[in-house]
């Protein structure tokens, strides 16, 4: 058995498992500290921490991990896969989507993750608040320690060097977030207008998302099934109601955001007109999100309509997507330095149990000599004598191991050992 002070980062995520088994992987919250408890009450693993969203599981290790020696960590894995397996009901080939990374490269798995790069969205902040989330869990647990918090720590640190550093976070690259940020040129105060979302899937909860950051408070959701616009409306502080009474709420309405699976218009003209006038032309900001169109196109032609649909925002979103891959090479290099720094006090703490034994003994061996001498000057002995020669026993003493050591290596010929000596006593 073999421990060292290691990191394994270990899991699965968007790209190498499918919806089923992220679903049959994920943690429940209340269901957190009892895992990682579990996890480190055995042998196989002295700290650690679980990330579980939507999109990913892992499980970070860190301190002593068993077969953990740097060369390896596929063996430091098994026990923990094991773990996971039984947990999660995995079939054999289910463990096929589990990757596992050692030191160095757990180190920059954790930093890219916390930096949103690792995201199917590159760039998200939200990953980072997650990680944050995971992290308290698991010291709130007690499964952290010295390791896990300085590499969550430092992970925090990074990301937030990477939002100030560079341009990750400030270009929309969804069309959601392209329209409201659309919507915010339109209205000078963008808190303060009245909208209606037409929808109750994916798009329109992250347009919705969008609005609650932005202050938006007076939100009314639309759909054919009055049970999801209720609970999208219920989330958001809004009111809810069915498609069949859109048209009536459409004359109150600042902002439409729209985004249905309708293979045709929902919106007509007459519907948008009808509202102008009840309106007195007061302009109504238009966000088509739905392929195929929930907006009739002849609605662009009204004067005080502002009709985007989503070609118009696609080129906004291709340009800020590549703005991001710019930005995501320069994090990529912040990181690569941080992992570098990180590493070398992982490595300092390889060599704290031998100054820690070395110190101890050698004070042991300084304080037997100043005894031996305070009795010779209790004795009524020349003190000065005594000092000079309580100098040269602790020197001898101390010089005596690392001189038989380097007469052998100059016997057998190991010269590594000598240059070694030199740079150790900086001679």
């Amino acid at each position: 058995m073999t421990l060292a002070t290691n990191i394994l980062a270990l899991g699965l995520n968007h790209e190498t498992a499918s919806v089923k088994l992220r679903e049959q992987a994920a943690f429940a919250r209340d269901a957190l500290q009892p895992a990682l408890r579990e996890l480190t009450a055995g042998d196989a693993v002295e700290e650690a921490a679980i990330l579980s969203t939507c999109n990913r599981t892992e499980i970070y290790c860190g301190g002593n991990i068993n077969g953990g020696n740097g060369n390896n960590h596929a063996h430091a894995a098994k026990p923990i896969v094991e773990w996971l397996r039984r947990r999660t009901g995995f079939k054999a080939d289910d463990l096929a989507s589990i990757y596992h990374f050692p030191n160095e490269q757990a180190v920059k798995h954790a930093f890219r993750v916390a930096c949103g790069l690792d995201s199917m969205v590159l760039g998200e902040p939200q990953i980072l608040g997650q990680m944050k989330d995971a992290f308290q869990v698991a010291a709130d647990a007690g499964a952290t320690g010295k390791v896990l918090n300085r590499l969550f720590q430092h992970s925090f640190s990074v990301a937030k060097q990477v939002r100030t550093d560079t341009a990750i976070g400030a270009h929309s690259v969804s069309v959601a977030h392209a329209g409201v940020k659309l919507a915010k040129q339109v209205f000078a105060q963008l808190e303060a207008q009245s909208v209606l979302l037409i929808g109750a899937g994916e798009t329109i909860e992250l347009a919705a998302r969008q609005l609650r950051e932005n202050g938006v408070t007076r939100i009314t959701v639309a759909n054919r099934t009055l049970h999801r616009a209720r609970a999208l409306a219920n989330a958001l502080g809004g009111e809810a109601i069915t498609l069949a009474g859109m048209p009536d709420h459409l004359a109150y309405a600042d902002i439409v955001i729209s985004s249905t699976a309708s293979t045709l218009p929902i919106l007509g003209k007459g519907a948008v007109e009808r509202a102008l006038a009840v309106r007195k032309h007061k302009p109504i900001f238009i966000l088509d999100l739905a392929v195929p169109r929930d907006v009739e196109a002849q609605v662009r032609k009204l004067r005080d309509v502002y009709l985007y649909d989503i070609d118009d925002l696609k080129s906004v979103v291709a340009h800020n997507r590549g703005l991001r891959m710019r930005a995501a090479e320069q994090a990529e290099m912040i990181i690569d330095l941080q992992v570098v720094r990180f590493m070398r006090w992982l490595r300092t703490l390889q060599s704290a149990p031998l100054i820690r034994d070395w110190r101890r003994e050698w004070d042991a061996l300084g304080q037997r000599e100043v005894d031996k001498a305070m009795q010779k000057i209790r004795a009524g002995g020349d003190a000065q004598e005594i000092t000079r020669q309580l100098a040269h026993n602790l020197i001898n003493k101390l010089a005596h191991q690392p001189s038989r050591a380097l007469q052998q290596a100059d016997m057998d010929g190991n010269p590594d050992l000598i240059a070694a000596a030199r740079k150790l006593f900086d001679l």
